[in-house]
């Protein structure tokens, strides 16, 4: 969630506080045109290696990697320390630098070079360890970046990656493989980009799936990709979200009447893909790894896909608390959704949903103190990235509002990376971005809170389809077979909770779902057979990620790491506990 770029439109509360101050001082403080406008750059992706002369980029052959070797800085970083310094000589030592470091023609020179996503993700994963030439196909993401063409899926030939092997030589805890892919979902338009590392010379046994948050991409989990796969027997796979990061861009189209079915199917939109790709790569089960919005739809895939899951591992994930404003808040009504029409040529003439009856009277929901304009926006479902887009030139001294304090923690050349990865990101024309105002009210509350449904993960039904990411209650229990038949249930998934120490999520909501969840598994061993009971693997833990934020993977990564290591280990002594019980 927190992995956007700016808060001047509805989804801007679910971001940290320093970018949703952008807009508004944006609409407090005129822009001054620029009066020079720079020649574009020609960008290519040779070899899968990054290489631009765009002064912003930290590639090794730009102007700021020969001002590094001088003892210069990259740009942002050089902002920092030239306002850090100015306050300090003014008497405020550690003083933070200004809402948008980059100043103007540099902002217009990265919008005019308009750098490919897929460049930009190549030169992020050239910082993982021992991956010097990382793989990147260019199927999606490899033209200049474009609101009309950048995200096309590209399936000619010669633009798949071919994979790149890490022998024992470069890659002390090799051999391992490492690839790119685009993979083809059913429907029209519907890809989703992996990147994957596996280990070579042994069996493939467990499988560890990561998910991103909202609007980000898989490149952000780039300090996890080389730590995580030294586990023997582990296979590792990044996603990037339907309608985000680079996979496909299809249009976002929300067909239900009522609340819940707009809800339902705005969660369906993602985690039917999530289904469709693990049945494509035959994985039985897997480890699920989500940040944000990414563990909000894992526990959204755990509720409608039961049996698939060895593990969940929740990283600050948002809308579990419950907000008696945001469940009572009207949804995005047509006309207000069709404003976003003009940003999907393809679109057509679909509607995105209808206005609630107001044949049903009840009492208004209690009011959460944001101005008219802010809800507003957000029920117009206007993205953060609506604004990026528009701003056009200015779009890159936006976000790097919340790039240089995002990633300020980070080497210079690695937070620079992920500058030129974000920009490149949230300027792609929109898609799953739009899902957000039917998930949640302004907030970041959810609209159906997973504290209403947390409990069901691992006790669901495995004799039956569900519908959509709900648990299955007493109705279920009764079921189309009869009360005297005995239906096989999920007999427990275990459940991690990680939170920054200084997160903007609250990490009382996740100790409130392990008390739920808790409960849940005391009543299903209340009435549990003998078989049930030595086969259960239920249990809930909440852990604290020291010197980290919302971003807990990046934040405090090493530590981060070693406790998902832990839990990756835990995976295989409860396989290990499970099959002798049988």
């Amino acid at each position: 969630m927190r992995s956007v770029a700016l808060h001047s439109t509805p989804s801007m509360l679910a971001l940290p506080a320093t970018l949703r101050s952008t807009l508004l001082i944006a609409s407090l403080y005129p822009f001054r045109a620029a009066t020079t406008l720079l020649p574009p750059h020609q960008i290519a992706l040779a070899s899968y290696t990054a290489t631009t002369t765009y002064s912003t980029m930290a590639a090794a052959d730009s102007a700021d990697a020969q001002a590094r070797e001088g003892g210069g800085k990259p740009m942002l970083a050089r902002h920092r320390a030239k306002q850090e310094a100015e306050a300090e000589a003014q008497g405020q030592p550690g003083a933070k630098s200004g809402h948008f470091p980059l100043s103007y023609k540099e902002g217009l020179s990265q919008w005019w070079a308009g750098i490919s996503p897929a460049v930009t993700e190549n030169h992020v994963l050239s910082f993982v360890p021992y991956l010097r030439q990382p793989p990147t196909h260019t199927q999606t993401g490899g033209k200049p970046a474009s609101n009309d063409s950048s995200m096309k899926v590209d399936t000619s030939g010669g633009k798949e990656a071919q994979p790149v092997m890490t022998d024992t030589e470069t890659d002390p805890y090799g051999p391992r493989m490492w690839h790119s892919d685009l993979v083809p979902l059913s429907g029209k338009n519907r890809f989703l980009n992996e990147f994957s590392v596996e280990r070579l010379e042994e069996e493939t046994q467990n499988n560890l799936v990561m998910l991103h948050g909202y609007g980000a991409g898989l490149g952000f989990f780039y300090k996890q990709f080389e730590p995580l796969s030294r586990l023997a027997h582990w296979k590792l796979y990044a996603l990037d979200m339907p309608g985000m990061g680079r996979s496909s861009r299809p249009p976002f189209n929300i067909k239900a009447k009522d609340r819940e079915g707009k809800v339902n199917e705005a969660e369906s939109w993602f985690v039917d893909a999530l289904e469709e790709w693990r049945i494509k790569k035959k994985i039985d089960k897997m480890t699920l790894m989500g940040h944000s919005l990414g563990g909000y739809m894992a526990v959204c895939y755990a509720l409608k896909y039961p049996g698939h899951l060895n593990k969940l591992i929740l990283a600050s994930p948002v809308g579990i608390p419950e907000d008696p404003y945001a469940v009572n808040e009207a949804m995005p009504t047509e006309a207000e959704a069709n404003q976003l029409a003009a940003e999907f040529a393809e679109s057509g003439t679909e509607g995105v949903g209808q206005q609630p009856s107001t044949n049903q009277k009840r009492p208004p929901p209690p009011r959460r103190p944001y101005s008219k304009w802010v809800t507003t926006l957000w029920d117009a479902n206007i993205s953060p990235f609506s604004i990026v887009r528009l701003a056009g030139p200015l779009g890159p001294r936006l976000v790097s509002g919340w790039t240089s304090r995002r990633f300020s923690h980070l080497p210079a050349e690695e937070a620079e990376a992920l500058h030129d990865y974000s920009y490149s990101l949230f300027r792609q024309r929109g898609s799953g971005e739009y899902a957000l105002a039917y998930i949640l009210a302004p907030g970041a509350f959810a609209r159906s809170p997973l504290i209403r449904r947390v409990q069901g993960v691992g006790r669901q039904y495995l004799d039956a389809a569900h519908s959509g990411p709900e648990p299955d209650g007493a109705a279920a229990a009764s079921g189309k077979a009869g009360a005297d038949v005995k239906r096989v249930r999920e007999t427990g998934v275990p459940v991690v909770f990680y939170y920054g120490d200084h997160d903007w999520m609250d990490v009382k909501g996740g100790h409130d779902a392990e008390e739920k969840m808790a409960a849940e598994r005391r009543k299903a061993l209340e009435n549990a057979t003998a078989e049930e009971k030595r086969m259960e693997n239920g249990d809930v833990k909440v852990q604290i990620v020291k010197k980290a934020g919302h971003h807990v993977y990046l934040d405090g990564a090493d530590e981060f790491n070693d406790m998902v290591a832990e839990e990756m280990r835990d995976v295989e002594a409860r396989q290990e506990r499970l099959e002798g019980a049988r």
